[in-house]
């Protein structure tokens, strides 16, 4: 079957959310959000922190306005986030933290329209799930990121981290992403042997 070049590059964008694993080294991924930082891209790198730290879809991430972090009229930013989510259409709420505050501190002076991750066009409309991964990509083959990163990899990343860390209860990471057992959710994060081993041998009671 022959493709348009639109088709290619849309067709593979969504074949490389599927098959995305988490970014299990922390160094890389604070050079990850760093990269756009340092470039003055605030935008990019607010899409690397929220993505992050918020553990939602891309396609719930790029619907979110001003509005839903920012009392315009008390001219502060709210505790929380609330979200329909498009895939599920349950209610979700997010708090946030203090790393996603800062972020949006950042942005906030240089929005653009109602629409957080808003386009440089004029339409002002929210950026494309494609640009989305284009943003992620570059920065990850510029610091240097092995494997089959994408959007959908940072979703995954928080909760990699929170199992790896143990600093989060099975039960909370498993509510966070609606799964209905912890045995979904380890094939989800990418729990591979080696993870296991490592709590194996660190794991220190007497």
């Amino acid at each position: 079957m022959r493709y348009t070049n639109y088709q290619q590059r849309t067709e593979g964008v969504f074949y490389i959310m599927a098959a995305t694993e988490p970014i299990r080294d922390k160094k890389q991924l604070k050079e990850l959000a760093k990269y756009y930082l340092e470039r003055g891209q605030l935008r990019n790198y607010l899409l690397i922190i929220m993505g992050t730290y918020t553990a939602l879809r891309i396609s719930d991430l790029l619907r979110l306005r001003w509005s839903d972090v920012y009392d315009a009229e008390r001219k502060t930013f709210l505790e929380h986030i609330t979200i329909t989510e498009k895939k599920t259409g349950k209610t979700k709420t997010i708090a946030l933290n203090k790393q996603i505050l800062g972020a949006l501190r950042l942005c906030l002076p240089h929005r653009r329209g109602e629409f957080i991750f808003a386009s440089n066009r004029k339409t002002r409309k929210a950026i494309s799930r494609v640009q989305a991964w284009r943003i992620i990509h570059a920065a990850v083959v510029a610091v240097g990121i092995k494997g089959k990163v994408s959007c959908h990899s940072l979703r995954k990343t928080w909760g990699y981290h929170a199992w790896k860390d143990r600093k989060i209860s099975p039960v909370i990471i498993m509510a966070i992403y609606n799964h209905s057992n912890f045995e979904v959710t380890k094939r989800y994060l990418g729990v591979e042997q080696d993870d296991l081993d490592e709590a194996y041998l660190k794991m220190e009671l007497f």
